[in-house]
């Protein structure tokens, strides 16, 4: 029997997930409120709550009580009986309370025999998304897979260059010394600003191997999957020595030089039926003089592949015909530019990645001969190889073709046309430790030549992932039915490594019980992202990976042009998952609103 001590309520109630306070108001993440509060009893019964809510009035008052249950006249809800200082809680079902609306709540305790004879505290808490979004917009500008060219910084840039900041760091290679006591030499320095003008002649896009090179800012290097574009090779002066130490240059050219790669994904874009890359160097003369008769350059490349057929480089004039790399004196400026270009078929099997050097070398007409030679350096050191095309025909019915790996795709989830998906990935990239598929934590693809085998030993894919995180015994959470019919969406996606199901992968998981549990659902006016607390009250853990709730045309649509065919993708293949109409929002710390792209 209980002694004769009442039980009282504690004095700080709580509403989550995710039991944070904004401005003396608990925010509260779920449409299923979670309410709380700590019951202590003077003889150690122990004892049960009881929870009522409350709406507001104008001045932030109770006004009326909302009916939480029908299983008792009151519409109270009754938690289990807890250890005396213990906290006791309830959770309001789906469908009671609103989304953007204000309330409040106490309690009242019971152990059992004596009732507390008054209430809590009240306790204010507003249902609030951790993002908000509107219905699919009927159409959108965004493109899931365009894209633009990045900056590239070269790990290989050659001993000839002096990399960025090439006017501090001149440097300069010379013939030996001929019998006649000359030399020759090359020095490589930042172009002069009339150079710049000369080179942002329209010539050097009519004819370019990679177009958009030329409006591109001097002094960097760029790339996409499919092209490369180098712009910090830099001037080179060529310089005709006499035996005399102190005697003046007998004459002097200097030359303006950039590259291209470009590499074709199938063989429909080269025209040939192997895998190809092709190569280009862009040379303006600015100034040959007299005393040099003349200049001859040829450009040098070499390969290792398994099994490459490169063509001879083949000189173009700026009209298109046919040319040498023979600069004469007076040939100056765009209209005597000359283009150096080179074809590499891949005839190999399987994979490969093929890594690439350059060189110049430079002859003059006076005098005897001698060369001296430029090393444009290589496709970059063996821990980075950002500049090496690599060639596959890993994809069965499909044909062979060539990307620079070294370029990581951005995916771009269109969020205009599928906005709870886009709304859903931006949270648990926010969420997640590391914040993965953006900044320095790329997601990794999970390819058809994965080495991992699923229980019947034939190579693991992504329907295996999805097994484990949104298995067949998974029910959605009640949602809106304007939304649409709803699904399991996991986080990350299953055709990565860093999927919740991948095994061995950084986010493995046994069961998708253990990823943050969400869902898409009514927010008043618009929808937003919930806490999913079926499977547990607390706040999401948001270490390993998400599961929600997601309107199936969603889900199925958000990523349905990944990867896209031209990317290539292979197995470990990095990918980063942009959500635009998110990414104004710092972080997930209060609600984000969606905004429209374009």
């Amino acid at each position: 029997m209980a002694a004769g001590h009442r039980p009282v309520s504690g004095k700080n109630p709580s509403a989550g997930p995710s039991f944070t306070k904004e401005s003396g108001v608990w925010n509260v993440v779920s449409t299923t409120a979670v309410l709380r509060n700590t019951v202590t009893d003077a003889d150690g019964d122990k004892s049960n709550l009881t929870f009522e809510v409350w709406t507001l009035d104008a001045d932030g008052k109770p006004k009326s009580q909302v009916k939480l249950t029908d299983e008792n006249p009151y519409g109270v809800l009754v938690s289990d009986f807890v250890a005396s200082g213990k906290t006791a809680q309830v959770a309001v079902e789906y469908g009671r309370l609103k989304p953007g609306v204000e309330y409040a709540f106490r309690t009242s305790a019971f152990d059992g025999s004596l009732y507390e004879t008054s209430w809590s505290p009240w306790a204010k808490f507003r249902i609030s998304p951790y993002v908000t979004f509107p219905a699919p917009q009927s159409s959108s500008t965004i493109d899931p897979v365009s894209q633009e060219p990045r900056t590239v910084i070269r790990s290989e840039p050659g001993t000839a260059m002096a990399g960025r900041d090439i006017q501090a760091n001149v440097r300069q290679t010379c013939s030996p010394v001929g019998t006649q006591g000359n030399k020759l030499c090359i020095k490589f320095r930042s172009p002069t600003s009339s150079e710049k003008k000369v080179e942002a002649s329209p010539r050097v896009a009519s004819d370019d191997l990679v177009p958009w090179c030329a409006n591109k800012d001097y002094g960097y290097d760029y790339m996409n999957r499919t092209e490369v574009c180098l712009k910090d090779i830099g001037a080179a002066d060529l310089i005709f020595l006499s035996s005399g130490k102190d005697d003046p240059p007998i004459g002097t050219a200097s030359f303006y030089f950039e590259q291209r790669i470009k590499a074709y994904p199938t063989k429909g874009e080269s025209g040939s039926d192997f895998a190809e890359f092709d190569q280009q160097l862009v040379v303006t003369p600015h100034h040959i003089d007299s005393a040099l008769q003349g200049v001859n350059l040829y450009w040098k490349l070499g390969a290792d592949c398994g099994s490459c057929d490169t063509s001879q480089v083949k000189w173009k004039s700026y009209s298109g015909g046919t040319d040498d790399g023979h600069f004469a004196p007076g040939e100056e400026g765009a209209n005597a530019a000359q283009t150096a270009n080179s074809t590499t078929k891949w005839t190999n099997t399987g994979k490969e990645t093929i890594d690439l050097s350059w060189a110049v070398d430079a002859t003059v007409d006076v005098g005897e001969a001698m060369t001296v030679s430029a090393d444009f350096g290589g496709s970059g050191s063996p821990e980075s190889r950002e500049l090496a095309p690599r060639c596959d025909d890993v994809f069965k019915g499909s044909a062979p073709g060539c990307v620079m790996q070294g370029f990581d795709p951005v995916y771009t989830v269109d969020t205009n046309l599928y906005p709870a998906a886009g709304a859903y990935y931006w949270l648990m990239q926010q969420k997640m430790p590391g914040r993965p598929g953006t900044g320095d934590e790329p997601l990794h693809y999970l390819g058809p030549d994965t080495t991992v085998t699923n229980p019947s030993g034939k190579p693991w894919t992504s329907k295996d992932s999805r097994a484990t995180v949104c298995p067949s015994t998974w029910t959605a959470h009640p949602a809106d039915s304007s939304l649409g019919t709803p699904s399991c969406d996991e986080f990350a996606m299953a055709s990565t490594h860093e999927s919740g199901g991948f095994p061995g992968g950084p986010n493995q998981v046994t069961d998708g019980d253990e990823c943050a549990q969400l869902f898409a659902g009514n927010a008043g006016s618009d929808f937003g992202i919930f806490a999913d607390t079926r499977t547990s009250q607390d706040s999401p853990s948001w270490e390993k990976c998400g599961r929600a709730t997601i309107p199936r045309e969603q889900n199925s649509g958000a990523f349905h042009k990944f990867p896209a065919p031209e990317w290539r993708m292979l197995d470990n293949d990095a990918v980063y998952i942009s959500n635009p109409g998110f990414e104004h929002c710092l972080n997930a710390d209060t609600t984000c609103a969606w905004r429209k792209v374009g």
